[in-house]
């Protein structure tokens, strides 16, 4: 049974909303708190920005299921309504945009007393997405870490993620300043690096503030080392990790929370998954071995074969410190112990140092 006094919303405002957009009579059967049925894989991630709610309701005799995202108030760049309403918007602009990307349906606004609307009036904002099934990636990254074995498809997996993001990456755009902005939003942005940094707490045993100033001081000549390389602008998903990526029975995979734009660098994509690889291997092995090994070279190996673009060891330095930086946050990930933390802070400052960066080095960065 829904527990109506819990949502942001009443059940006739919900109707109302749904019969205008649907342009059909709605009847609404169910809501319910996604995160009250993530399984225990997931329990690795303790944050996320918003809560997201399915709904069930039916039309013409048609059943449907949809998902309504919001977003809270949070440290990582989203204090204002207007921050949260741009994350929104963008994403409603981009999602349908991006092959295999869960449709997004509608973007909209609660007004004072809680009615669905547009943006006239518009106060908080929401975001409608289509519901799709399948099982997160991390299901499988933890079966494999519990298991210690690689089972049947997971090499499969791993190279069609890496043919997908090849795929994408090929559609180039010119367009200089937006490089520029993405490389300035990797370490400005509240979800970025210098966001990341200010969010880790002061006593911190692991990454105490000196450490992190000296991070970020590295960060810094990053970005003026190879924001000029705006020749490789590319669409890119913008969160491309386990958790955002469905698979379905038969293979197939769909996306989800496509973030920080249409266009940026390939770096972002390829970190944001190879990194979990790395982590998933050192929460069980203390280094990069085993079935994690595997993946992440075959994942690496047919990426730069597909792309054969060397110049991604390059510019991907300050993409591993941020996405390091996610991976190792005790609000991100807060089960980790102070011995994963540690080395995967070697593995940012050290990854910072090297002027190419070498997949084959991973556990000589981790040391």
């Amino acid at each position: 049974m829904t527990d109506w006094d819990s949502l942001p919303f009443d059940e006739e405002a919900l109707q109302e909303y749904l019969t205008a957009l649907y342009q059909d009579q709605v009847q609404v059967k169910a809501v319910h708190k996604i995160r009250d049925k993530v399984a225990k894989e997931e329990s690795l991630k303790g944050f996320g920005y918003g809560d997201p709610l399915l709904i069930e309701f039916s039309h013409n005799g048609l059943a449907e299921r949809v998902v309504f995202h919001t977003m809270s108030s949070d440290r990582f760049g989203h204090q204002r309504p207007s921050d949260r309403a741009r994350n929104l918007l963008l994403d409603h602009a981009t999602y349908n945009k991006l092959p295999r990307h869960a449709p997004s349906l509608d973007v909209g606004a609660f007004q004072p007393e809680g009615e669905l609307l547009s943006l006239g009036d518009a106060g908080e904002f929401f975001h409608l997405t289509q519901f799709v099934p399948g099982q997160p990636y991390a299901h499988d990254l933890q079966r494999i870490a519990d298991n210690g074995r690689l089972g049947r498809g997971d090499e499969e997996k791993a190279v069609a993620l890496a043919d997908y993001l090849a795929e994408v990456h090929a559609l180039k755009h010119e367009a200089p300043t937006r490089y520029q902005r993405c490389i300035r939003d990797l370490l400005g942005h509240g979800e970025g690096i210098m966001g990341m940094l200010d969010a880790y707490p002061p006593d911190s045993a692991v990454a105490p503030p000196a450490r992190l100033e000296e991070i970020e001081k590295r960060c810094v000549e990053w970005r003026w080392r190879i924001k000029g390389y705006d020749q490789r602008l590319s669409q890119v998903h913008g969160d491309f990790h386990p958790w955002n990526i469905l698979f379905q029975e038969e293979g197939t995979f769909t996306l989800l929370d496509r973030s920080r734009g249409e266009w940026g660098e390939p770096a972002d994509d390829v970190t944001a998954m190879s990194i979990n690889y790395i982590l998933f291997s050192l929460r069980s092995y203390g280094e990069l071995t085993g079935p994690f090994f595997r993946l992440y070279h075959l994942f690496w190996e047919r990426y730069l074969e597909k792309t054969e673009d060397e110049e991604l060891l390059a510019v991907i330095q300050p993409f591993y410190a941020w996405r390091g930086l996610v991976v190792a946050h005790p609000v991100w990930y807060p089960s980790l112990s102070d011995s994963v933390r540690e080395k995967l802070f070697r593995f940012i400052e050290r990854v910072l140092d090297v002027d190419k960066c070498n997949p084959e080095r991973v556990n000589d960065y981790l040391q």
